[in-house]
């Protein structure tokens, strides 16, 4: 199907492909799509829900059908087949739907790159040029952006000409001019996908195929751009609108213009016999063109009963039959298109087609065209409205808040003269915050009444979104259904919601429901565009961001002692911290409980320099603290420390910690490791838009201090030993309190606090020291080195909640059997009214619990729900199942001997002693509701 001359391929140069394992020929300028037809493959993907054999329907982005999987020389799945540059070593495959991503990591490069510019033109057709070299000539700083490999946009797929230059090498030479200027960034293969406000832009900018998994390490796949523009012109076009009537997913049916830009920009037949049919003048041109080219126009079914006079004489003297008032009532084939029946157009809205009389032609290829639809979607995503145009048929931009202007086509002008004349006005415009006409624009191009779906008796054949298999059927199935929002029917039938976003369905399906709900479509209107405007890969989003860089990693100043140790590693909140230290032979669960024995039997130490650390400066801090803590911290006095907690203003817990007075005017706020940049942009917002008036810095210290803690019977002994100027007997150093010392020869904060309900220590050095403290301290040669694993099994024995695991964002201190930390004396605290609500003091809202398997060596999954259930191990009753709450810790522990669990249960408080049912593995296993505090309730062991 290639033609022997022509088009805008470099022909002294084969590239060789395979499709579905087959080889094929291309050359240097071709798409996927092109090459295929050229080769003469007709069925390109199968659609996902009927199975329906597809083809390439467009020429461009907005292609609906042939969506393939590259398997060479990376996987890449659900890309248009006419959008995929040809390279040689290109292997693809068709589609049923759904792609497969790759199962190995991608070796490739993806970046980014942030700019600046005063105008940025989106779209690099004849009104893009024009206003790009527009704007240059004013000396504004210009970013010319466009998704297609070459500038010229639609002069590329015409013969017209410019100037007396053809258009392809008028766009040539307009683009040469520009890349000459300093100012200028000339951007292809570059796709603005999304427009934000303040007129910031992101595109992504693609390399061709082959310097794909084999890139060079300075050459990115892949590249995003951030843009911030002064202004914005959208010259970003139109598309084809298709007609629905039966058939009209086969392989072989094209939009008009399609076929043209393969005969002109490929030298492609995309069918040797055609029939083209029209709703728009500029169908003609197409099959004159394609005429001109070889192909066998056999009609052109043309639905207005008198069409454009000068297209349709210059039709007929090329021989072509015009059939006016008529229409195609059903493609034919198997595979593809093999023949085409037409007959008169239904004179009264809603009349079938006639069943007799009508004329069928043997065709190959059928051509569509039902108008024009400019190209709207980055102008809507700017906040800018639509209206629609009668004379065009269409919704055309109309008014916007931000400084954007649009031009060309996707204004509503589709003559050459008019898009240049546009282009123009609107690069050279000084003033914006409207989309607005430039002066010289010509008036748009009428279409006459527009023309959507062919009537029958069945329009189970009619297709709408060719992607999703929607029909006009399921569109009138919606609206029987009772929706009348279209955004509704988008979401029942899934129109518009593929790859695509119904670039070309989305009206042709507003048109459908509207006429089924006898209403105008402009008062219908057509669903919301939303970015991206084309699929971006996550890893173009992700940049270098990704593998070891996907997230900063944070290390304490311990970590190198932690990695010799043999240490295994869990990541929370960006660090890495220990989480157990297993021995030659042991399990983690060995591990686990040989570290939980020490810490409860002798002495054993763990890092907790992730903790966050917040210090509260000034004179207002003690009443700021009083604030946002459910209980008072002015009260404390130098050197004393209180455990607090935050809620939100819903009254639910927000994060929990300590707060130790250092001086009058000075706190020391400690928080959970994940939540300390939280909490510090918590304590700022309210600085900043409700207090103001408050004397108060926040200061993160998290990284600026090692700590350690020293946890066991014998920890006393330990310290003792290491800070001989430190009394640390039971009243010279009680519970809650901190001195300063030097320990093992290091100036330390030395607090009394315990997370494991042991007689324990937090030492704090700088970072600087806490490599060396924490060398000495194992150095005594009786510390066990401990992880977060058995940090967390003592502290649940304790029943001390771990916020974010055992709350879940609508639990109270209340809940958590914590309701001596909300004062009663404080007049105001964020989340103190929410308590004054009958829904925080429901008798049945879920609280923390212990649980006891019945099974002592049974290891409740955590999530795990509870049920009030009716017989041991019996399997699940018939759903709905009320569930009672579920699992939120689960461990085995080694001073309980046996398993344990904390859950939040509905009324769990009022529920102790009562036997409860878990479902694991498909039957129901009996636990025991205790209280959360499941070792040592009396606290003898924490204070020494």
């Amino acid at each position: 199907m290639r033609r022997e001359s022509g088009g805008r391929i470099d022909r002294s140069r084969t590239l060789r492909f395979t499709f579905d394992g087959r080889e094929y020929t291309g050359y240097p300028g071709d798409t996927l799509a092109s090459a295929l037809l050229a080769a003469g493959v007709r069925r390109v993907a199968t659609s996902v829900k009927l199975g329906r054999p597809r083809g390439v329907f467009s020429a461009g982005s907005e292609e609906p059908s042939a969506v393939v999987q590259i398997e060479a020389p990376f996987p890449e799945p659900m890309l248009p087949a006419t959008t995929v540059e040809l390279y040689d070593g290109l292997a693809a495959s068709s589609l049923a739907g759904q792609g497969r991503l790759a199962a190995e990591p991608d070796p490739a490069r993806y970046d980014a790159v942030h700019a600046h510019c005063d105008v940025l033109v989106v779209g690099a057709g004849p009104a893009g040029l024009a206003a790009a070299r527009a704007a240059a000539g004013t000396g504004a700083r210009v970013i010319l952006a466009d998704e297609r490999p070459e500038p010229g946009g639609a002069l590329l797929g015409t013969a017209e000409a410019v100037d007396g230059v053809p258009g392809p090498e008028w766009a040539a030479a307009t683009v040469a001019g520009l890349a000459e200027l300093p100012d200028v960034t000339v951007l292809r293969r570059t796709t603005v996908f999304g427009y934000y406000d303040d007129n910031y832009l992101v595109a992504v900018e693609r390399r061709t195929g082959h310097l794909g998994a084999a890139a060079p390490a300075h050459v990115a796949r892949e590249r995003v751009w951030r843009i911030r523009a002064g202004r914005v012109v959208l010259a970003t076009g139109a598309h084809e609108r298709p007609i629905a009537f039966a058939g009209n997913d086969l392989p072989g049916v094209m939009l008009a213009d399609a076929a043209r830009a393969y005969a002109h920009r490929y030298g492609v037949l995309p069918g040797r016999r055609a029939v083209v049919f029209t709703a728009h003048d500029s169908a003609y041109a197409a099959a004159l063109d394609l005429a001109d080219a070889g192909v066998d126009v056999a009609a052109i079914v043309d639905v207005r009963p008198a069409p454009g006079p000068e297209w349709a004489a210059r039709a007929r003297e090329r021989g072509l039959d015009v059939l006016a008032g008529h229409v195609v009532t059903a493609a034919h084939g198997v595979e593809a298109v093999s023949s085409v029946t037409v007959d008169a157009r239904p004179i009264a809205p809603g009349e079938l087609a006639a069943s007799s009389g009508g004329r069928s032609f043997e065709a190959d290829l059928l051509l569509v065209s039902g108008g024009w639809n400019p190209v709207v979607h980055l102008f809507s995503q700017a906040g800018g409205t639509l209206r629609h145009d009668d004379t065009l048929g269409t919704l055309v931009p109309d008014a916007c808040r931000q400084a954007v202007e649009v031009a060309g086509a996707a204004r509503g002008v589709f003559t050459l003269a008019g898009c240049l004349a546009d282009g123009t006005g609107a690069g050279t415009r000084t003033t914006s915050g409207a989309a607005r006409v430039p002066e010289a624009a010509p008036e748009p191009e009428p279409t006459g009444e527009p023309y959507w779906v062919v009537p029958a008796a069945d329009h189970t054949a009619h297709f709408v979104d060719l992607q999703r298999d929607v029909t006009v059927a399921d569109l009138h199935r919606a609206v029987g259904a009772g929706l009348r929002s279209v955004e509704h029917v988008k979401r029942y039938t899934t129109a518009g919601t593929a790859h695509d976003q119904g670039k070309t369905s989305g009206l042709l399906a507003s048109a459908v429901v509207a006429e089924a709900l006898g209403v105008p479509v402009a008062e219908l209107g057509v669903t919301t565009f939303r970015a991206p405007y084309l699929p971006v890969s996550f890893a173009a989003l992700a940049g270098r961001d990704r593998g070891a860089l996907s997230d900063p990693v944070r290390v304490t100043a311990l970590h190198e002692w932690h990695v010799a140790a043999g240490a295994l590693f869990e990541n929370v909140g960006q660090w890495k911290r220990p989480w157990y230290y297993p021995r030659p032979g042991e399990d983690m669960e060995t591990a686990v409980l040989r570290e939980c024995r020490a810490a409860r039997e002798g002495v054993a130490a763990m890092d907790a320099s992730t903790l966050g650390k917040i210090d509260v400066i000034g004179p207002d801090a003690g009443e700021f603290l009083d604030r946002l803590y459910t209980n008072l911290m002015s009260t404390l006095k130098v050197g004393a420390v209180r455990y607090g907690v935050m809620c939100r203003p819903d009254g639910m817990v927000f994060d929990d910690g300590t707060v130790i007075r250092l001086a009058d005017e000075h706190f020391l706020v400690t928080t959970t490791t994940g939540n300390a940049a939280a909490v510090l942009d918590w304590m700022e917002e309210w600085l900043q838009t409700e207090w103001p008036s408050l004397r108060v810095h926040c200061t993160s210290v998290t990284e600026q201090w090692a700590t350690v803690a020293l946890v066991g019977p014998r920890s006393r002994e330990v310290l003792a030993g290491l800070a001989p100027g430190l009394a640390v007997g039971v009243a010279d150093f009680p519970f809650m309190t901190w001195r300063e010392a030097e320990v093992a020869g290091i100036p330390a904060r030395v607090c009394r606090i315990s997370f494991s309900g042991e007689l324990a220590y937090e030492i704090n050095v700088t970072s600087w020291d806490g490599l060396r403290l924490w060398t000495a301290i194992m150095d005594t040669g009786v510390v066990t080195p401990y992880g977060t694993e058995t940090m967390h099994v003592l502290r649940a024995e304790k029943g001390y909640p771990i916020v974010g695991q055992d709350t879940d964002g609508t639990v109270t201190p209340h809940d958590l059997g914590m309701a001596w930390v909300v004062s009663k004396k404080k007049p105001n605290f964020v989340g103190k009214r929410s308590y004054t609500r009958a829904d925080t003091s429901r008798p049945d809202r879920k609280q923390l619990v212990g649980l006891l398997p019945e099974d002592p060596g049974l290891l409740l999954p955590e999530g795990t729900h509870l049920v009030a259930g009716s017989g041991d191990g019996e399997p699940l009753p018939e759903p709905p199942v009320p569930m009672l709450g579920h699992v939120t810790s689960s461990y085995r522990s080694a001073a309980l001997g046996r398993t344990f669990a904390l859950a939040l249960v509905k009324g769990g408080q009022s529920r102790i002693g009562e036997r409860l049912h878990a479902p694991v593995g498909g039957t129901l296993v009996p636990v025991t509701v205790t209280s959360h505090v499941l070792f040592d309730p009396e606290g003898a062991r924490r204070d020494g």
